[in-house]
């Protein structure tokens, strides 16, 4: 029933009842209830051991030998005072990152203190992090460049996080929208903000009306969800200019499902430089202002 009362309403904001009857005022705090229930999960989200805003390094390996410390002449340097000057190096060869640590300094994998051990092997899934007081780090891959993303337990950024802003709730902005499934084969071109654009399949778009324009999104396959990496016309303004992402539920049997644009969020670039993020498609820039969902990360609206 709830549901329903949602959908009545939903379309009702639309202009779709006949009978201009006012929205229920119970599914409307049931809504906001739940988007304010969405936020919170958010922002703990962000602020989170392996969340956003604790990252303060991001490292490219080069092929060989990689030392790092807090010394300057070292390949990697990480911030100073948070590790010997001298700490160890890292070795690269085919894709698999080789550790090796200094004698006594303390890095730990799996609590565990180590001397030399494996990090990143490009045939496995498992990607384990280094603790050393309260960084910690790990491997990413993107396309064929391997890097060491490195965080900070107790980053003051963490101790000053402000929120996020973000636009009023608006359940206009929860809009029915249609699946419409591509080829297999089907991919699109995703640019990230390093510069690196590769080819994803896309299973379809999400085609929907909003001010009596049709718009569609491609989207990208997620576990549950779709994906959806957009921008708008508040883009570089009161959003940030790298664009926006949500997640969409599958459609139901008879290809119909939502887009709440309360939902839309910030990239991680927004709450750290040392991020990589996809870019919106230009087939996913929207004509419209959404004036929903989160704004850039320290505005207000």
């Amino acid at each position: 029933m709830y549901r329903i009362a949602l959908i009545v309403l939903f379309f009702c904001l639309l202009g779709a009842c006949s009978d201009r009857k006012k929205p229920d005022p119970q599914a409307l705090a049931a809504y906001q209830a739940e988007i304010e229930a969405w936020h919170a999960k958010r922002v703990s989200d962000v602020l989170a051991p392996n969340g956003w805003v604790n990252l303060i390094g991001l490292f490219w390996l080069q092929p060989g030998l990689n030392t790092f410390g807090s010394a300057a002449d070292n390949h990697v340097v990480f911030p100073e005072g948070t590790v010997p000057p001298r700490a160890g190096f890292f070795f690269v060869n085919n894709g698999t990152v080789t550790l090796t640590v200094e004698k006594g300094v303390d890095i730990r994998l799996g609590g565990n203190p180590i001397s030399k051990a494996v990090i990143f092997h490009p045939d496995s899934a498992r990607n384990p992090q280094l603790d050393m007081g309260a960084l910690r780090w790990n491997i990413i891959k993107r396309e064929d460049k391997l890097g060491i993303r490195l965080r900070d337990l107790e980053s003051n950024a963490l101790k000053t996080f402000p929120g996020i802003p973000r636009f009023a709730v608006d359940p206009a902005w929860n809009l029915p929208a249609r699946f419409e499934k591509y080829d297999s084969l089907k991919t699109i071109a995703i640019t990230n903000i390093i510069g690196q654009t590769y080819e994803q399949k896309s299973p379809g778009a999400l085609l929907f009306r909003y001010q009596g324009r049709e718009l569609r999104l491609d989207v990208l396959d997620g576990k549950d969800d779709y994906f959806v990496v957009f921008a708008d016309a508040t883009t570089g303004k009161t959003t940030y200019g790298g664009g926006r992402f949500i997640d969409v539920k599958k459609p139901d049997a008879t290809g119909v499902t939502h887009i709440d644009f309360n939902k839309a969020y910030n990239p991680p670039c927004v709450f750290s430089p040392h991020a990589t993020c996809p870019l919106p498609p230009k087939q996913n820039v929207l004509p419209v202002s959404v004036t929903a969902g989160e704004l850039n990360f320290g505005e207000r609206h």
